[in-house]
């Protein structure tokens, strides 16, 4: 899903909202950051004070979102939409995962639910949010 949102506060920001707590998340992240060569992505986990503060100002058709979020040029995407944006916006062959955007986001979305709903069963779930390496500081929100 699409929407077209203004956030205050990340305006120029391409931002990606994740479940802190979530493994399977927090794996993600540590592999966008290795193949983000431009450095174009920041990120906040939907726990922190800027994660909770975008929710907050979401329309409430997104109100239950709890996985990822992706935030660019004022446009906020979710679920498999989110993730193959983002696999999109980077570098080499990850590009071409855009195609799947062929696919209806009702049938991705099934799967993207299934796994989002068994997610810390299946991958686990940590105590604490992921705490930045004093390297990567800058592009987390907080």
């Amino acid at each position: 899903m699409k929407l077209q949102h203004r956030i205050p506060g990340l305006e120029g920001k391409t931002v990606i909202f994740f479940d802190g707590v979530c493994d399977l998340c927090n794996g993600m992240v540590q592999f966008v950051i290795k193949r983000d060569k431009d450095k174009r992505f920041h990120f906040a986990s939907l726990q922190s004070e800027t994660g909770r503060r975008v929710l907050q100002a979401l329309p409430p058709e997104l109100k239950g979102i709890d996985s990822i979020l992706l935030y660019t040029n004022e446009e906020v995407y979710v679920e498999s939409t989110a993730a193959i944006k983002i696999a999109a916006m980077l570098q080499g062959l990850w590009a071409s995962t855009n195609a799947l955007m062929i696919i209806p986001a009702g049938i991705r979305n099934i799967f993207y639910r299934l796994i989002a709903r068994n997610r810390y069963r299946w991958f686990g779930k940590r105590d604490l949010c992921m705490v930045p390496t004093p390297e990567l500081k800058a592009r987390f929100l907080d």
